[in-house]
């Protein structure tokens, strides 16, 4: 250890630097050689510091170490003298993965031999124009742009320069100049990104259409080996220009849903990143159904998910499935087997779950013997959770030997009894990704501890290799979207099935009455993130009160309705009908007409007997305008039953015109339709009903007893009477509506879909 100490002082690194490096056995290792082959360069001279701290950078990020005596030469012998340089190199050697590399091109793209002088600086910054100076005086730096100009300048001196020329041309900065500048977020269909101001509109527009946050760092179509930590081969460069000749360079991402299920919100997200990465890009997005698991799939799953992600306003390219690829995938299981990347094994299932497990017996068992037991489990000549099929790779999280291949005698649902063993998510995913010529595969964090098996699997049988990228999931507070969990709010009778409208599942949303436009503005606003994003309800139902407020026809109706006698209504007016604007705002979108007759019926809310502070609407002593109507009308008698409860008023009118206007206008309805209303609010009670510490009973105990609250003869005036199920309205005062299936040409249904107004006590 004092050795390698000294070894590191020796290139200007602190015994505490030198101390820290030594944790890390990998970075030390290669350290020491890099230092090594710089000694034999020099001779009897030392490394000086620069080239040291250049060592250092170059052997922290170098990913090819065959590329390590030839960095450190050029460093050494002072080719390249900076970080510019060195990052500069390290990127042209990402990209140019094969061996012979042309050291005429290498040299020029990272300056080797370019010389610039500080005259020619002080041209290069003079040159700006002062307008450009001035502009960014108060925002951005024009040193960035001189150091454009000037690439393989001291990034130093160029700013130095700037800031002296900006100080004579603009003296000293004021405290306004040094004041920090809010950010702005734009909004585009798959990403948020921040820019600081100032801005104009134009700029905004430009920022939005070219930007987009986390995707500027994705690789290019058949540039896969500058991602990340992705692996190169010998074979890669070929596999990705015949992926090119068969994609000519096409973006292509998919939606790869398990058929087990109801698509949720956090699905919404992934569907939007997927599918609007494509088009953003001019490519193609499929939707495959990852159906491996004969034993949880069903038909109703595979339609809804399909409708669900054409209800978003989205169309796959093709709809595939992983069955499709069946016989392919067992061809490929056979050659990895061949090539003595995988081996049946016999442990059990129980056997292979926590941590630590221990390598499994049969890992070094003979590549024929594995080829015959496969073939056997293929013929059915096992139990199933007797034998399976193990791949020969310690992934991410330090799983041993993941399954590729298990035995279950359920008939699949596409295939019938053809086959009795099912590939696994770790195997499938991969490979059905190369197949479809996927260039991004996009998926949600908890898939990253498996990127090193999909690399793996890929590189192992030597196929195209996609590049995985993950994202943060998208949760929701005060509700579960967990399949099981959803399973036994339905089995309890908490909740009707997966659409019901309490649920936050893309069906149950769509029967509330959220429009897919709304679903995709909220997915836009959240953006994609690397983190995990929890949000809460309201900022949902923002998106969807904005896109219904200029959507949604309006009508009027009652819920608690009490009935009203206008007994001085002209004789020439006894049936009179009102023309109502659909959209008030804007009466050229068009208009509907009700009946006006002595009978009409208003809430019970919009009526006191006693007169309170603050209250607007009808009382004995002070009267109330009729919407739409044109009258005002006045209580000149209160009618109750035999409990002592109001349920009639006799009321006298006068046209608006001709009295004083009156403090409120009230919705109303005459000669109504009878309908069925259903206002719900947050099924649970914590904001977390899964986690213990909130819910220590668990989260069937959180379920709030008024989630679901049922008008049975709620009144709506007329014009809603041909209404189709979906079909959405405002209700005046009182909230966005959305006629539910359970409609029938008797008696409407309608489902609140948000109240006007955030109520944060509903969802």
């Amino acid at each position: 250890m004092a050795d390698a100490v000294s070894i590191f002082m020796s290139i200007g690194f602190s015994e505490q630097k030198a101390k820290e490096t030594l944790k890390n056995e990998a970075l030390t290792s290669t350290l020491k050689k890099a230092i090594e082959q710089a000694q034999g360069l020099l001779g009897s001279a030392s490394v000086d510091k620069t080239a040291g701290t250049l060592l250092y950078n170059m052997v922290t990020r170098l990913k090819d170490t065959n590329r390590l005596s030839f960095l450190t030469e050029y460093i050494i012998t002072q080719k390249i003298t900076s970080e510019l340089q060195l990052s500069a190199a390290l990127d042209f050697l990402k990209s140019h993965p094969q061996e012979n590399l042309d050291r005429l091109e290498f040299e020029t793209a990272c300056g080797v031999g370019v010389v610039v002088t500080p005259e020619q600086i002080e041209d290069a910054v003079r040159t700006l124009h002062s307008l450009r100076l001035l502009w960014n005086r108060f925002g951005l730096c024009s040193s960035g742009e001189a150091r454009t100009a000037l690439k393989w300048a001291d990034g130093k001196i160029v700013k130095n320069e700037v800031d002296m020329q900006v100080l004579h041309l603009l003296g000293p900065k004021t405290e306004a100049d040094l004041e920090k500048k809010p950010k702005v977020y734009f909004y585009c269909p798959c990403f948020v990104v921040p820019h600081t101001y100032p801005f104009s509109a134009e700029t905004g527009k430009s920022l939005m259409e070219q930007l987009r946050g986390e995707a500027l760092k994705f690789h290019k179509p058949g540039e896969n080996y500058k991602t990340e930590g992705y692996v190169v081969t010998p074979n890669t460069m070929n596999l990705l220009k015949k992926h090119l000749e068969e994609t000519g360079g096409q973006v292509r991402t998919r939606f790869p849903p398990e058929p087990n299920g109801i698509l949720h919100i956090g699905h919404a997200k992934a569907i939007n990143f997927n599918f609007g990465f494509a088009k953003a890009n001019n490519g193609i997005c499929f939707l495959r159904y990852d159906d491996t698991n004969p034993e949880k799939e069903e038909e109703k799953y595979f339609t809804a998910i399909r409708e669900m992600v054409e209800w978003l306003g989205y169309k796959p390219y093709a709809v595939t499935h992983a069955s499709d690829n069946f016989q392919l995938l067992y061809d490929l299981a056979v050659d990895l087997i061949r090539r003595g990347h995988a081996y049946v094994c016999h442990q059990r299932g129980e056997e292979l779950k926590g941590h630590n497990v221990p390598p499994s017996p049969w890992r070094e068992r003979p590549v024929e013997e594995s080829l015959i037991l496969f073939d056997r489990m293929r013929k059915g000549m096992f139990a199933e959770g007797e034998v399976t099929l193990r791949m020969k790779m310690v992934m991410e999280d330090g799983k041993m030997d993941p399954v590729a291949y298990r035995i279950k005698y359920t008939p699949h649902h596409r295939t019938g009894d053809t086959w009795c063993i099912y590939p696994t998510y770790d195997y499938t995913h991969c490979l059905c990704d190369s197949i479809e010529n996927i260039t991004h595969s996009l998926c949600t964090k908890e898939f990253q501890s498996r990127r090193s098996s999909y690399f793996w699997l890929c590189n192992a049988l030597d196929v195209y290799c996609p590049v995985q990228w993950e994202y943060g999931r998208l949760n929701l507070t005060y509700t579960v979207v967990s399949k099981r969990k959803i399973i036994k709010l339905v089995e309890t009778g908490i909740v009707r099935d997966w659409d019901d409208p309490r649920l936050f599942t893309l069906t149950a949303l769509r029967r509330r009455g959220f429009p897919p436009q709304a679903i995709n503005n909220f997915c836009a606003r959240v953006g994609v993130t690397v983190a995990q994003t929890t949000m809460e309800p309201h900022l949902l139902e923002a998106c969807v009160r904005e896109v219904l407020n200029d959507t949604a026809p309006r009508a009027m109706a009652v819920l608690e309705p009490l009935k009203v006698t206008i007994t001085n209504l002209p004789t020439n007016a006894q049936v009179n009908t009102c023309i109502i604007p659909d959209f008030p705002a804007n009466e050229a979108k068009g208009s509907h007409v009700v009946p006006f007759s002595k009978t009409i019926f208003i809430e019970k809310s919009d009526f006191r007997e006693v007169m309170e502070k603050g209250y607007k609407r009808l009382t004995p002593d002070q009267p109330v305008g009729l919407r739409h109507a044109g009258y005002v009308i006045s209580v000149q008698r209160v009618i109750k039953d035999g409990c002592g409860n109001v349920c009639e008023l006799e009321v006298t009118c006068a046209s608006s015109d001709s009295v004083e206007k009156p403090k409120a206008f009230i919705q109303w309805v005459s000669n109504p339709l009878q309908c069925e209303v259903r206002l719900y609010e947050r099924l649970f009670l914590h904001k977390n009903p899964e986690d213990p510490a909130e819910v220590p009973a668990g989260f069937l105990t959180d379920i709030n007893p008024y989630s679901l609250t049922v008008i049975e003869s709620a009144l709506v005036d007329r014009s809603v009477g041909k209404s189709k199920v979906f079909d959405k309205f405002q209700f005046e005062r009182v909230g966005y509506f959305s006629v539910d299936p359970d409609s029938t040409s008797e008696k409407l249904v309608f489902n609140r879909t948000v109240t006007l107004k955030e109520d944060p006590g509903k969802i």
